[in-house]
């Protein structure tokens, strides 16, 4: 048998207990079992807006799989919530669109319930709602399999930018000014809603969906006619909007690998041919300059990765994240956006900062594997 990761097999194991226990120690940890080859299932596809973008980072993260220590399984979710096991003559296709009128004839479907026969590990690449939102976590949690990114808290605050912001800020990190709009309220009183972000945010600013990434649903907002179609747009998303400052600085984000020990990666700048970083910028090529490390002194870049680590930890991010903000004139950092996961497409700066730091491709997959199973072997209850 192959050396390779060990991982620790979990089951659910009926036991007699004479007192009160918290439930979680109903899930006996069985002893460590050495496997030839880990069964990694890549999740890729998805229900969000970012389905494409989910798609890329999982073909890319299905490639560079070192097949020596992994046997690999694309699981593919489908636009319903159906999970599939598709060959790889799917998973090279352009669009979930292409896939998914393929998947009756050329691929199989997978239960929920049997998702645990097929795969030891899940490499989540979904982006977005139902995607690392926390609802994927739950549901492997659930099936005991362990799996890359936070876990169930974690994602659902890092989803909901409101929730997330306000948490950052009572704990000492500083973010941008923001309000929430939502739906019911415009539908009641758009002359109030109206004033009420002049007031307090002021013009320019920016409107977005609260929970929704790679900026969809996203407007700069300069006068005070362009706050309803603003607001619409992000009603499509959500039933919230966050409304921000525009913020003047230098745009960065930050991978960090880690559990307790946290790395920093060196922060990418940013620089959009936008207003701000659009979809197409963000994911076509030659549409924004990604410059790793950012163009600041070493120890600007020092306090950035303080401040990333800060919200990091904050938020009770675990095994890798992205944290994404701005540098102001004066040296202060503001957090804007914290992600449980990040972009893979071959395009993406997490490739960037990786090199900076000698890793490959594989080696960050394999890197990150490694921290979510330690994550989960000393896990108490859900991660």
């Amino acid at each position: 048998m192959q050396s390779g990761i060990k991982i620790l097999h979990r089951c659910l194991i009926p036991t007699k207990i004479a007192k009160p226990t918290p439930n979680y120690q109903t899930q006996t940890l069985l002893p460590m079992v050495e496997l030839s080859r880990l069964r990694v299932g890549v999740f890729l596809g998805g229900m969000s807006s970012e389905r494409e973008v989910s798609l890329a980072s999982g073909r890319q993260v299905y490639s560079h799989l070192d097949r020596s220590k992994y046997e690999v399984k694309a699981i593919f979710l489908d636009q319903e919530g159906r999970l599939w096991d598709i060959p790889q003559k799917l998973v090279v296709q352009n669009t979930t669109a292409d896939i998914f009128v393929r998947l009756d004839k050329e691929a199989r479907r997978i239960p929920y319930e049997a998702l645990k026969e097929e795969i030891d590990f899940a490499f989540i690449a979904l982006h977005g709602k139902y995607g690392d939102d926390g609802t994927i976590q739950g549901l492997l949690e659930l099936l005991a399999i362990p799996y890359t990114g936070s876990g169930v808290l974690a994602s659902a605050l890092c989803m909901d930018k409101p929730m997330a912001h306000l948490l950052l800020n009572t704990s000492g990190v500083a973010t941008a000014r923001e309000i929430v709009v939502h739906d019911y309220q415009w539908a009641k009183d758009q002359v109030a809603v109206r004033e009420r972000i002049q007031n307090a945010i002021g013009l320019p600013c920016v409107i977005k969906p609260s929970r929704e990434g790679s900026s969809v649903g996203v407007s700069v907002v300069k006068n005070l006619d362009e706050i309803g179609p603003a607001l619409e747009e992000a009603f499509r998303w959500d039933t919230s909007a966050l409304v921000e400052e525009k913020i003047p600085g230098l745009e960065f984000s930050c991978i960090v690998l880690g559990n307790q020990e946290l790395t920093p990666m060196p922060p990418t700048e940013t620089v959009a041919t936008h207003e701000y970083l659009t979809y197409d910028d963000k994911y076509m090529p030659g549409r924004s300059q990604k410059i790793t490390p950012a163009r600041v002194p070493p120890e600007t870049l020092r306090h950035i990765q303080e401040e990333v680590m800060k919200a990091y930890r904050i938020l009770g991010l675990v095994n890798y994240g992205r944290i994404d903000g701005f540098l102001l004139d004066g040296g202060k950092v503001l957090i804007t956006d914290p992600n449980t996961s990040s972009g893979m497409a071959p395009s993406s700066f997490m490739f960037h900062q990786a090199a900076e730091i000698g890793l490959t491709a594989s080696q960050i997959f394999d890197r990150i594997i490694e921290l979510a199973l330690e994550a989960h072997q000393a896990k108490r209850g859900p991660l």
